[in-house]
């Protein structure tokens, strides 16, 4: 419990000058640092003893050790604060503020990847995904709610889309591809050693290898035959996959319209009927 935590939670057994120190300190906790136990008693109107006894009353041995800790939690406090705790979002950001820095950050991944596309290879994408017999979309931790999300869209097109969360049953299904399907696989580190496997399984039964990943080198990025990069400022401080996957929809959304300008009328007469089927759930 923080220093200011425990005095409100012991106010009421304080007694009457314990209270007005008390007060004191959590109204000026800064300022209480930096005062010797004479300064502050002369602040608060009460004697030093009653200082004293104030700060065994927190449970220290004086004051001289209440202070040494007041100091350090006030230290802790400012290297949280200026620390970001995801991307350069900080702890004491503001609801508003912070919805600007994710707008910004959310679009400035958006442009990146976009910027860093080559059309080529989504055209050629988009030619594999739509005579493909089947498609694994790989992805595990955050990346599995992006290929999800794909899956289910492909679905919608009449695609045969295979996606499993777990890693030994990606394995297995990768193991089942051939040379008419094609697995994509989505990861932003591209370091995970399941989704290494689950694509070096693919790319050994002969089946195309389409893969998202993050910016740098990895053994999957060598592996693939199409990559997309999928670019976002999180790298240092990452409390979740907020912008990557922001970049990481860009593309799968991208491949997802592509392949509804591809498909004949039949595809978006699907896509209709299954909105509409599940507007019955609904009503």
């Amino acid at each position: 419990m923080s220093i200011i935590n425990k005095i409100l939670a012991r106010r009421t057994q304080l007694s009457q000058r314990g209270c007005l120190i008390g007060d004191w300190v959590v109204a000026h906790p800064e300022k209480a640092a930096q005062l010797t136990s004479q300064a502050l008693a002369k602040q608060v109107g009460v004697s030093q003893s009653s200082i004293v006894k104030f700060s065994q009353k927190m449970g220290y041995k004086g004051y001289s050790e209440f202070k040494l800790a007041l100091n350090e939690e006030i230290g802790r406090k400012q290297v949280m604060q200026s620390t970001p705790m995801h991307s350069d979002i900080l702890a004491d950001d503001p609801m508003t503020v912070i919805s600007q820095k994710l707008v910004k950050a959310k679009t400035e991944a958006m442009f990146q990847t976009t910027n860093a596309l080559s059309y080529e290879a989504c055209h050629q994408a988009v030619a594999w995904l739509n005579r493909a017999r089947r498609v694994q979309v790989v992805g595990i931790g955050s990346s599995a709610l992006t290929a999800k999300d794909l899956s289910f869209k492909l679905l919608k097109l009449g695609i045969t889309a295979l996606c499993e969360q777990d890693s030994h049953v990606q394995i297995a299904v990768a193991r089942t591809l051939g040379v008419d399907d094609v697995q994509i696989v989505i990861s932003f580190s591209g370091e995970r050693k399941e989704i290494l496997v689950a694509t070096e399984a693919a790319k050994e039964q002969g089946a195309k290898v389409i893969a998202l990943l993050g910016p740098g080198r990895s053994r999957i990025r060598h592996i693939a035959d199409i990559t997309f990069d999928t670019i976002a400022d999180e790298i240092k401080h990452r409390s979740s996959s907020i912008a990557s996957r922001t970049a990481q929809n860009v593309i799968t959304d991208l491949l997802f319209i592509s392949l509804v300008q591809q498909r004949d009328e039949s595809a978006r007469q699907l896509i209709s009927d299954i909105s509409s089927d599940i507007k019955q759930i609904l009503s």
